[in-house]
């Protein structure tokens, strides 16, 4: 069937209204109409090539939100009329070990990522979020809370998971003092999660401006890593730090400030090496590792410990006739904290 969507032809264009197939619903897909989407940088990185082996034409976005529009007859966790979410994967191997683990994220051959992977139904690559309508396999689609907002629970399926991940996984929770650093669309996710699962929160920010939304967001202390004396009184002081920075930093300077067996987990992505000084590390048995996206079972855990908590992103929601100005907006930091595409303007 005939979607219309939001994409580009190549990495110099700006991104434009097309019209994209999407497959007939087979006996395990549900077919949802996308209400709204959300602006991830990855987009961005996705539709200019930045990462290298960009296919085109692209639809990007993976943080979608929609109602279910029909399901295939062997479909048994959703019913038409239902709240669906599908977040950065929308297929996997499903039989090697990690998959077999939850941990299709990881997925061995390969993960099928929301956009820009090969489409083993149509040919070609799939198209994401930008779009009014997508079929995916029930396995990778998932139930949002009642409670919360759609529009700002759109984030949630990238930097929402982003963050909750690494904070599940390195046991997060009361007696635990956390730092976060960079407060943008992945940081302000980890200061409410952190906040939300019991831990004493620390912000570290370049921008002095940023104090008072951090503090908002729920974080109990507030550095400005830029001010050596503050970061000093910060030394060996944190169980954990999430680095949600995206450019080049110097990493040795918050591995400094991690109690013995801390560790340092990086969720952004520079594009240039983070060089990390030996001794950083091994004084003090501290570690430095990376994460990605959680499984969908942790996906759906996730938007459960949202709903629990009422816990959404700050978002500003846009038409989809602003999706260029976005990204230059994006380009220069310039969003508190998340742009969201409203689905319905496609229809204008």
């Amino acid at each position: 069937m005939n979607s219309k969507a939001i994409g580009t032809y190549a990495a110099e264009k700006p991104l434009e209204m097309l019209t994209i197939q999407r497959r007939d619903v087979t006996p395990h897909d549900v077919e949802i109409e996308i209400l709204f989407c959300g602006i991830c940088h990855s987009d961005l990185h996705s539709a200019r090539n930045e990462w290298r082996g960009t296919v085109y034409p692209i639809v990007p976005g993976h943080e979608i939100v929609g109602k279910v529009t029909k399901v295939g007859n062997h479909v048994s966790k959703f019913k038409v009329g239902d709240i669906a979410a599908v977040g950065c994967m929308v297929d996997s191997c499903r039989n090697c070990a990690p998959c077999k683990d939850g941990l299709e994220q990881f997925c061995e051959p390969g993960m099928t990522q929301t956009f820009n992977s090969p489409d083993k139904h149509l040919g070609g690559m799939t198209f994401g979020g930008y779009s009014d309508s997508i079929v995916v396999d029930e396995s990778f689609v998932l139930h949002v809370p009642e409670n919360l907002d759609l529009a700002a629970t759109a984030p949630l399926l990238c930097a929402g998971i982003t963050t909750y991940s690494p904070l599940r996984h390195w046991n997060v929770g009361p007696g635990k003092k956390v730092g976060v650093v960079g407060i943008g669309g992945l940081g302000h996710m980890a200061v409410k999660i952190a906040k939300a699962m019991g831990a004493h929160v620390v912000v570290f920010t370049t921008s002095a401006s940023k104090t008072v939304d951090a503090k908002h967001l729920g974080a109990d202390e507030v550095v400005l890593s830029t001010d050596p004396e503050q970061m000093r009184q910060h030394a060996n002081s944190l169980h954990f730090i999430l680095d949600a920075v995206s450019a080049q930093h110097d990493v040795n300077a918050y591995l400094s400030l991690l109690k013995v067996d801390g560790a340092l987990v990086l969720v952004g992505a520079p594009m240039e090496p983070l060089p990390v000084v030996s001794f950083s590390l091994i004084m003090g048995r501290k570690s430095f590792a990376g994460s990605l996206i959680g499984g969908i079972a942790e996906t759906q855990e996730m938007l459960d410990f949202c709903g629990k908590h009422n816990i959404v992103a700050d978002i500003e929601l846009i038409g989809a006739h602003q999706v260029n100005e976005a990204y230059e907006r994006l380009l220069k930091g310039d969003v508190r904290y998340r742009f969201v595409i409203d689905m319905a303007s496609l229809k204008n």
